[in-house]
Order: structure tokens, then sequence, then C-alpha cells
């Protein structure tokens, strides 16, 4: 299998694997938020009578879900806890971290690299990812829509679970076959963890629903996952691991900061001399935060300077040199 590539971003980190000149897997961090592998102290400020569930509070105000407390763990006390998941923003509300209770010494995330090697993959950083489209894999992830011959995956982040619906003009069977490897291949460029529901076409037959169901358990041979057999109404869903945010969550909940972070991608590609000139969506110059602009100038050892076009899409932000 191939090695992990990590580029450490202004503001994210990416990871991909490549196979040929294409990119079959990624994962995305935005550095400082509270992620999973972050032992961090709290007060636990509520607790589920009878149950073993609560919510705690940092030392920041950040409230964070709690699993699996001891007994003996009182409202108001001090607790050690490990973060297993990642906040998840949402359309309108946002999914706290989830964490237990731990007896390690406290300290921050790891970061993607090293998260990925503790996980038995073998991760290098590069400073730019060769030979590939980093850029069309966040535009599909974007769009949410994924075409194939005969038919298309629509791919919808929801509170629930990650949905994946199948159009096409082909027959149910020979479209339900053919929609398999892209949602195996969508799951993994996107990092979906958690509960995925997969709305096939319809199928009477069960031998049609067992073909189905035999492929996707081979597409999905690279994921530890559970799966529910197709109903009758041709619907699957697969539950996997989830630590955190997919592709399509960060930017369907974070527009703005997504494509900010991709507009500094761009920037730091620049060779030309001149002032870096940076032209943006007023919601994505927004979104830059100071400490960002200042990495990219140190980086690039230039000047910036920033133009809002508010009839640009936020994604579509471009960085040229200028010669004033």
């Amino acid at each position: 299998m191939a090695d992990w590539l990590v580029e450490d971003g202004i503001g994210e980190e990416r990871a991909i694997r490549i196979e040929g000149d294409r990119i079959v897997a990624a994962k995305v961090t935005w550095p400082g938020e509270l992620a999973a592998g972050a032992v961090v102290t709290a007060k636990l400020v509520s607790r589920t009578t009878g149950a073993r569930r609560g919510t705690a509070r940092l030392d920041d105000g950040t409230d964070v879900l709690v699993d699996k407390l001891p007994r003996d763990a009182a409202e108001g006390g001090p607790i050690t806890l490990e973060v297993v998941r990642a906040a998840i923003g949402e359309a309108g509300r946002r999914k706290l971290a989830q964490a237990r209770p731990s007896t390690k010494t406290p300290c921050p995330a790891p970061t993607l690299a090293e998260r990925l090697r503790d996980a038995g993959e073998t991760a290098r950083t590069v400073r730019r990812f060769p030979g590939t489209d980093w850029e069309e894999l966040w535009a599909e992830a974007a769009d949410g829509r994924i075409a194939f011959a005969g038919g298309a995956i629509v791919l919808s982040p929801t509170p629930a679970m990650t949905l994946i619906d199948i159009d096409g003009t082909l027959p149910p069977r020979a479209l339900a076959l053919a929609a398999v490897p892209v949602i195996a291949d969508a799951i993994a460029r996107f990092d979906i963890g958690g509960s995925v529901g997969i709305d096939f076409p319809t199928l009477s037959e069960k031998a049609d629903r067992r073909a189905v169901d035999e492929a996707l358990e081979q597409a999905l041979s690279f994921l530890s996952h559970e799966r529910t057999a197709m109903n009758g109404f041709g619907f699957v869903q697969v539950v996997s691991r989830l630590s955190g945010p997919s592709l399509l969550q960060r930017i369907g909940a974070d527009r703005s900061g997504a494509a900010a972070r991709l507009l500094l991608r761009r920037a730091e590609s620049i060779t030309d001399p001149g002032v870096l000139l940076l032209t943006c969506h007023p919601s994505v110059e927004k979104a830059l935060r100071p400490q960002w602009l200042e990495d990219l100038s140190r980086r690039t050892g230039r000047q910036l300077r920033i133009v809002t076009d508010p009839t640009l899409a936020p994604e579509a932000g471009f960085a040229q040199a200028a010669l004033s």
C-alpha cells in the first residue's frame, strides 16, 4: 500500500495516499481544534442520573460529552479526559466533542502525521503533494456529486448520518452495482466515518439485493465497519469508527473557512516575484486569520495585499504576484 503524504498547510494539515496519479484516500485536520487524542483537564458539570454519561467543561469554556464515567465521578469535580471524537459542525448547530476519563498526562492532540503513524501507517511530510490535484478532490467534496457512466451519487451530510443517494439511467440492478465502487472510493477520498446511509435503487429480487451486498462488502474491505443487508427499499447502513469531521462536513459547516485555507495553499505556490495579491469573496477575507496571513508572509517572504470581489464564489479566490 502506498505511503501517506502529509502537507503542513497554513491552518490545515492534509494527508493523501496516491495510486498511480490519483488520490485514493485523504484526511484533513484543522490545528487548534479539540481533536481526537488530546488529553485535557476539565470540570464535570453534569451527569445523567443512573448512567455513565455527562458533560464536562474545559478551562476555556468548551463543553464536551463524556462517556464511561466512574461511579464516584461527582458533578463539580475535576476530571482528566481523552478526546475520542472531535466536534462536528452542522447546519445550524454543532455536535460537541466526545471524551472518556483517562489517567494519561494532559497533552495536545497528535498531528495528522503522528496519528497515521500511530495507526501503523507510513507517513512522510512533503512541502507539496506531487502530481496530484488536491483542488479536484476539494471541488468534488464541495459539490457533493460524483458522476459515473450511466449515473451519479449525491452525498449529503445530515445530523444523523452521511446520506448517499444514487440516480441514473441504467436498469436498477446495473445502476446499483455500478455505484458501489464509486461509493467506496468517495468514503476513502473524503474520509467519511460514522454512520453512512446508502439509498440504492429498489430491487425486488433477493438475488439482486444479495449481489449488491456482496459487491459492497468487497469494495469496503479496506474499511473496518459493520453493515446492514439491503432492505426491500434498497437502503443499506454502514457504520465505522468516527474520530472527526469528514472533508464533506468541514466544507459544509464552514465553507468560507475551508475556502480561505484553499486560497492560502494556492498563494504558497506562486513563484513569480512581487507583492502577493489575494483576491477573494468578502466572507473569505473575513475568515483569513491574522496569524495565517503572518505565516503566509513568512513562508513566502513577501508582502501581502487582499482585494475582495463579491461576485466570486468562496472557493474561486485566487493569488497572483503584483508589481506594487
